[in-house]
């Protein structure tokens, strides 16, 4: 089962999705992998992987430091797959580290998941949702979100399940077969 989780900066959908993911693979005695996909830039950025890292201790997780081209990573691989985050995956493809800007990244990104989905059967995707902020950004911040939006219901769609994670509550959708 392929699942799609969302929900706002520390709401616990990292501890909800790792949970997940830890029991998937236990009940399916799979091997589990975290995908994580920061690719820190300052030191809040350490902090926050450091506090992950800290906080699946002792569950399992084999990591796989991966900032973008998620699908080559793990092609061949068996077992239940956490990515964290798509927001990150998403940052790392359109904003470069030599400055350039790929403002139609969000295409490229939600392929790769889309393939990502067609060859693996147990993945849990964590994303941060970021749409309901009534603030005006810059062109550039509203392009990312746009293409966050795109590529969060590519995977919605796609995902045999979706999960919103607010303030710890939880709330699944459960896709309509045709």
């Amino acid at each position: 089962m392929n699942i799609f989780v969302s929900g706002g900066a520390k709401n616990g959908k990292s501890t909800y999705a790792e949970q997940t993911a830890h029991s998937m693979a236990r009940e399916k005695k799979l091997p589990l992998y975290y995908i994580a996909t920061m690719i820190p830039h300052d030191d809040e950025d350490e902090e926050r992987i450091a506090r992950h890292r800290r906080q699946r201790a002792g569950m399992g997780f084999k990591t796989i430091e991966c900032g973008r081209d998620i699908s080559a990573a793990i092609s061949g691989k068996r077992g239940v797959f956490l990515l964290d985050s798509v927001t990150a995956l998403l940052s790392n493809e359109m904003f470069r580290e030599d400055g350039e800007i790929i403002e139609d990244a969000h295409i490229k990104v939600a392929d790769d998941l889309a393939k990502v989905i067609n060859e693996h059967d147990n993945v849990v995707f964590v994303s941060d949702y970021i749409y309901s902020d009534a603030i005006p950004y810059g062109e550039l911040t509203e392009a990312y979100k746009r293409g966050l939006a795109y590529v969060d219901k590519t995977l919605a769609y796609l995902c045999d399940k979706a999960i919103e994670v607010s303030f710890g509550f939880i709330e699944e959708y459960e896709r309509d077969e045709k």
